[in-house]
């Protein structure tokens, strides 16, 4: 990680590097946050002629995301071409609240919906070569488009955070709690005309390239904890590598 000069007595040129660093972040971590949006509200590309179609088939499946290894049921991953197993960059995968379970067939209805509390929780493994902890995140990116880096107390023991409106973010809420692990960063689309069903995205790096993004309706805030814990234990079940850890 590149750090920021804090020598007052560079010249003009070299101070300009300081803002440069963090904007470029910035851009990135908003590019995939974006990314990542479109790929869960839009199928993949027509010239694949594949679409979300997940499985009631729990059969594990071997696959790996950089250097992550996982065995992963098939009723978890939302793709066909990714029941194949072996390598990828990213792979999709559900979940069911309250128990995190994987798809089964009367899950179809929730699954082809979008209603206010679906309980399907949508998940992304992929390569993430910024992949800055959450704290960082939150102190190097999104406090600079808040309109008060103070916070107020928020719902479900979260600290709630308003996002400018002319920001990237305008439209959404920033809500900061904390694990055993550390800080647990969401950002949350605000219900309106536009947004009837608003859903709460989170970014949580679990090794040194690899990232796990997930969103789940803003009407399950009140879960965020257990969300959290379950997705987290998920993830270590199917992990093949039992010494590995995720990563804060």
């Amino acid at each position: 990680m590149v750090s920021m000069s804090t020598d007052g007595y560079e010249e003009e040129p070299r101070r300009r590097s300081g803002w440069l660093i963090p904007l470029a972040i910035f851009v990135v971590t908003a590019g995939l946050s974006a990314l990542i949006l479109i790929y869960y509200l839009a199928p993949r590309p027509s010239f694949t002629g594949e679409r979300q179609s997940p499985t009631a088939r729990n059969d594990l499946v071997a696959l790996s995301v950089g250097s992550l290894s996982l065995r992963v049921p098939a009723n978890y991953l939302l793709y066909p071409s990714e029941r194949q197993g072996g390598e990828m960059k990213e792979a999709a995968m559900m979940a069911v609240l309250p128990d995190f379970r994987g798809y089964i067939d009367s899950d179809a209805a929730d699954f082809s919906g979008n209603a206010q509390d679906s309980p399907i929780v949508f998940m992304l493994v992929h390569e993430d070569t910024v992949n800055l902890p959450e704290a960082e995140r939150f102190k190097r990116i999104y406090l600079n488009y808040v309109v008060d880096t103070r916070g107020k107390p928020g719902p479900f023991g979260l600290t709630q955070y308003t996002f400018r409106e002319e920001s990237g973010y305008r439209g959404e809420d920033l809500f900061v709690g904390a694990d055993s692990r550390g800080m647990v960063v969401m950002h949350c689309a605000r219900l309106s005309q536009n947004v009837p069903s608003p859903n709460c995205l989170r970014d949580v790096p679990i090794s040194r390239t690899v990232a796990l993004s997930y969103r789940f309706k803003r009407a399950h805030l009140a879960q965020w904890h257990d969300i959290d814990q379950g997705l987290l234990r998920l993830m270590h079940k199917f992990h093949t590598h039992k010494s590995a850890q995720v990563a804060r």
